[in-house]
């Protein structure tokens, strides 16, 4: 008896990958259309199959999945209904950080432009202040000349550190520590531990619906995690499958899952309907990754206002509080009999 990688349409109108055991591709063809199933194709699991179009068929070298043996193995609408949303959450994000991004930037500007160009001349105008300068204003000053005289060399140093900063994010090592960074930042860490949860359960769904194996198609829509912090805990999950263990009992090793979504997973496969409660997973947690979205928006705009507005405040109050002063004691002076 040999054993043969059948793929099947069901009478639901599914299509579904299954191993049957038979003397020979004729007799396991023979058997399934009995069984009430259409058969797609039988093949030999040593040569093509499923398993040749992941890293399983390769020996563990890294073959990734084509867009067309993708397409191959799910129906149109599937596949674009998955695009659709990505693309669409990926717009949301954009679109909800574009507002305090730029708010961030003009702040920056316009402090820039007050501490190199505004106090610098200002200054002039307290030199004849003496020791009397407020501390703030002293502080102010003395740091917007220390820009102002090394600016030659600072501004040069700032934009190195940006492009080093930014070829050592591109590098395995310093994008794994800036996203396991992320996941500890307030808001934004379980943002991306939603939108993670959201693209691989769809992921996942589109490749069960599609007939491929669990243990198959969780190691391609592994791949999809984008933070690979949250990639690393998530590459115990595939050996645990493999040694016979529940999906939703190796999801729980990886402890990153919400456990709201391990319940679900875990009623889904308990009752035989994984892939259904794959997608209400992720429809949920697209939708608790917006309202999340919304509010480390609405979070941001007023901090970048706060903090921004205080810098720029502390440099009006050292501009205008030594000419307050000195209006305030010229005319105490004048009004003493």
């Amino acid at each position: 008896m040999a054993e043969f990688i059948c793929r099947l349409g069901t009478p639901a109108g599914e299509v579904v990958t299954r191993t049957v055991e038979a003397p020979g591709v004729h007799e396991a063809r023979v058997r399934l259309e009995l069984e009430g199933f259409r058969v797609f194709n039988v093949t030999p699991p040593k040569t093509t199959g499923v398993s040749a179009l992941t890293r399983l068929g390769s020996r563990g070298a890294h073959a990734r999945v084509k867009a067309n043996d993708f397409l191959l193995f799910n129906q149109l609408k599937r596949y674009v209904t998955y695009m659709r949303r990505n693309v669409g959450l990926r717009r949301k994000i954009r679109g909800a950080l574009a507002y305090p991004l730029f708010l961030l930037f003009a702040s920056g500007c316009m402090v820039t432009f007050l501490t190199i160009y505004v106090v610098p001349r200002m200054s002039e105008l307290f030199s004849g202040f003496g020791s009397q300068l407020p501390t703030v204003t002293l502080i102010v000053v003395g740091l917007s000349r220390w820009l102002s005289t090394n600016v030659i060399w600072f501004g040069p140093l700032m934009i190195g550190g940006a492009i080093v900063l930014f070829l050592w994010s591109r590098t395995p090592s310093g994008r794994l520590r800036l996203n396991a960074l992320v996941l500890k930042i307030p808001l934004a860490g379980s943002l991306v531990v939603q939108l993670s949860v959201a693209q691989v359960t769809r992921s996942l769904a589109t490749l069960l619906a599609g007939g491929i194996t669990l243990i198959e198609s969780w190691e391609i829509a592994a791949e999809s995690i984008t933070n690979l912090e949250l990639r690393r805990r998530s590459s115990a999950i595939l050996p645990l499958i493999r040694e016979g263990r529940s999906f939703t009992e190796s999801l729980e090793s990886a402890s990153w899952l919400p456990p709201l979504a391990l319940d679900m997973i875990g009623i889904g496969e308990r009752s035989g309907s994984l892939r259904e409660m794959l997608d209400e997973v992720a429809l949920f947690y697209d939708a608790e990754s917006e309202v999340r979205l919304e509010q480390l928006t609405t979070t941001l705009e007023p901090a970048i206002l706060v903090v921004m507005g205080g810098v720029v405040v502390t440099i009006l109050l050292a501009i205008y509080l030594p000419i307050i002063q000195s209006i305030s004691g010229g005319a105490g002076v004048t009004g003493h009999p």
